[in-house]
């Protein structure tokens, strides 16, 4: 089944359940920089803190995450700490 279709039906069971659906897939290294905006706009400014490129700060950028993180020197064990920051800061509700 397609990841997609995974995700709908986990959602929707999630709902019925009266779950809060909170997927920690969806931010990895490899989200692309224009979906990981679409998707989450508050990114822009984390991306920006780290000097990361993205479509908003006005330099067009394409690629993945890792991909934009490794172009600017940062190491695979930062890399991995920008991804669980991200889904703190954007996934995780405030409580």
């Amino acid at each position: 089944m397609p990841q997609i279709n995974a995700e709908i039906i986990l959602r929707k069971a999630a709902k019925s359940a009266g779950v809060i659906w909170i997927n920690y897939m969806t931010i990895n290294k490899h989200i692309t920089i224009e979906d990981l905006i679409e998707k989450y706009p508050d990114s822009v400014h984390y991306l920006m803190q780290k000097g990361i490129r993205c479509l908003i700060c006005g330099e067009p950028m394409w690629g993945t995450l890792e991909e934009a993180a490794k172009e600017k020197g940062f190491s695979d064990a930062e890399i991995g700490t920008f991804v669980d920051e991200l889904k703190k800061k954007l996934l995780v509700p405030n409580l």
